[in-house]
């Protein structure tokens, strides 16, 4: 087998409380009213089926717990087995999860299943594209946004884990991230710094977002725990880098793609976060075989 991106070690799955609420919702979308009444109509009631979740393009799987739970919240006599965890890489062809159990209970559970594995790959192969590029540039990691799908951003987020990449802050409640409408409003980089660090506790986080290298100066004298440079380009990021000197941790954004990532990573940055790997990625092309 080839190696995963990120090991079973470092990659635990997602506590199935968090993941059961999203499957329900879904399925529930789904079902509506009455039921799946083409399957049921169709398809004798003593019909079983053996079938398979396969890969249809090359990537990196994502939402295979999610795709699970899907089957078997629909019908606990739906067996089934994951050949490729998340975080695996796949080629065309090979299977991710085998199925075998009542054929009404697995036609009823495909597409909620499908929807939910296809996006997050979609979104873990994105992440792992990036990874790739910038990982002969030096030791920046890659790092999602809050830019993610209403009622789905801890299976994106995890997606995200699966395809290499790492996490920012998951809402607005776990890190304090001045922006610059926050600077404008408080009346500048020193004084909304000043009221962030005089409110909040000693274990959250102050980030703090600049357009400039003069801004960044004032933040340097004032003292952050990290610095957002926002769409610095790769000889001002440099400079920014050579300034900030270790003291913070420096986060670059905007307009990042496999082509810009490189030349930004190579800047000596410590993080570059992107939210298109959420909002925009394509599916990964995955669908459900049977016989």
């Amino acid at each position: 087998m080839r190696p995963i991106l990120a090991t079973q070690d470092t990659l635990a799955p997602l506590p199935r409380l968090l993941v059961e609420p999203i499957v329900r919702a879904a399925l529930l979308e789904d079902l509506g009213r009455a039921g799946d009444i083409t399957t049921d109509v169709v398809i004798p009631a003593e019909a079983r089926l053996r079938g398979a979740i396969v890969a249809r393009e090359p990537g990196v799987v994502a939402g295979i717990d999610a795709a699970h739970l899907a089957f078997t919240l629909i019908d606990p006599a739906v067996m089934v087995v994951v050949d490729r965890p998340d975080g695996s890489r796949v080629e065309r062809g090979e299977t991710v999860l085998r199925l075998e159990g009542p054929a009404r209970s697995i036609l009823s559970a495909e597409r909620v299943a499908l929807n939910l594995v296809c996006r997050m790959s979609g979104i873990a192969t994105a992440t792992a594209a990036l990874v790739e590029a910038i990982r002969p540039q030096g030791n920046a990691r890659i790092v999602c946004t809050r830019k993610t799908t209403p009622g789905l951003r801890v299976l994106e987020k995890h997606a995200v884990r699966a395809g290499g990449g790492a996490n920012h802050r998951f809402g607005l409640d776990d890190a304090v991230l001045i922006k610059d409408n926050h600077i404008t409003i408080a009346g500048g980089v020193r004084p909304a710094l000043e009221r962030a660090r005089a409110a909040i506790g000693h274990l959250v986080k102050v980030e703090i977002e600049v357009d400039t290298l003069d801004q960044l100066d004032e933040v340097l004298d004032v003292g952050a725990d990290a610095i957002l440079l926002d769409n610095m380009n790769p000889d001002t990021l440099s400079e920014a880098v050579r300034r900030v000197n270790g003291r913070t941790i420096t986060e670059a954004s905007g307009r990042i793609t496999v082509a810009t990532a490189p030349a930004i990573a190579a800047t000596g940055v410590d993080l570059i976060s992107t939210g298109w790997i959420t909002h925009s990625a394509p599916i990964l092309d995955l669908g459900l075989d049977v016989s």
